[in-house]
């Protein structure tokens, strides 16, 4: 690589793109955005000055975050932000990193309390606040409540609720176990969903607490079935929850176990099956 004196902007992106060629479908942009992070810096600003020279220390930590990357650490760990939903989240190793695919139960969730006035919800596993976040900043006449055991993630959460200055209140606890006898309209929950075996490579990076469903992924929805009924109003409410795609069969026979009934099924837009729309109902 050049030295620090003479590094380039177009040198290290070149570099950058090389080195991640073999853990990363794209290497170039993954290489610009670590530039534009270590630079404090725009990705258009550096792709506009590509002769730009990286001075020592700016060159020092694109060579750390780069050699990170290139050990399969994600790459919103390093920028230390994702997207979801156009709200810009801060991340960190304490949280799972929002996915696009979890937009599709915030999309829902805002179209189960469309015509409800002052919608109460409640998103259980908030890690990030990305759910809870999404859905104040769409309706801001809700009451959100979003609980999470992880002392660590909830400090992420509320620190992006402060910056976005969205009023969500979060509460640490397992599942509903701090809740009292709080009811809400709907229940929205992105639960740990990886069979214990499957939480490798990149995943491995990610906080296992919000990933390892058990050996057969479905645990943390055993919990989830058994008590969501006593926190959901009786006269509307509403269960959404997020899945993995090859659970569906399984998730479905265990909610009408627990006496749930399947409203609608919901496939996100790569086509895999993705949320369970859930009522009370009858056990089979």
């Amino acid at each position: 690589m050049p030295t620090e004196s003479a590094y380039r902007t177009d040198d290290a992106l070149a570099a950058g793109a090389r080195l991640l060629a073999a853990v990363s479908e794209t290497p170039r942009l993954d290489a610009e955005l670590l530039v534009a992070f270590a630079t404090r810096r725009t990705r258009s600003a550096v792709l506009a000055f590509p002769e730009r020279v990286l001075d020592a220390a700016d060159a020092k930590l694109f060579r750390a975050l780069l050699a990170r990357r290139a050990r399969g650490e994600p790459l919103a760990y390093l920028t230390e932000e994702r997207e979801f939903f156009s709200l810009p989240l801060a991340v960190s190793s304490s949280v799972l990193i929002p996915r696009a695919e979890t937009e599709l139960l915030v999309e829902l969730a805002l179209a189960a309390v469309a015509s409800a006035a002052r919608p109460v919800v409640l998103d259980v596993g908030t890690g990030s606040g990305a759910i809870a976040l999404a859905i104040k900043r769409a309706r801001g006449d809700a009451v959100v409540t979003a609980t999470d055991q992880s002392a660590a993630a909830l400090a992420v959460a509320r620190a992006n609720a402060a910056r976005l200055t969205l009023d969500v209140r979060f509460v640490e606890s397992r599942w509903f176990e701090a809740l009292g006898g709080d009811t809400f309209d709907v229940i929205v929950s992105n639960p740990p969903y990886v069979r214990s075996a499957d939480v490798t490579g990149a995943l491995a990076f990610e906080p296992r607490l919000a990933l390892d469903g058990g050996a057969d992924g479905l645990d943390a929805y055993r919990d989830l079935f058994a008590a969501a009924a006593t926190h959901l109003d009786p006269r509307r409410g509403m269960l959404l929850v997020e899945h993995g795609a090859d659970q569906r069969s399984e998730l479905v026979a265990l909610a009408q176990a627990h006496a749930w009934r399947v409203a609608a099924a919901h496939d996100d837009l790569a086509g895999r099956p993705r949320v369970l729309e859930l009522e009370r109902g009858s056990a089979p």
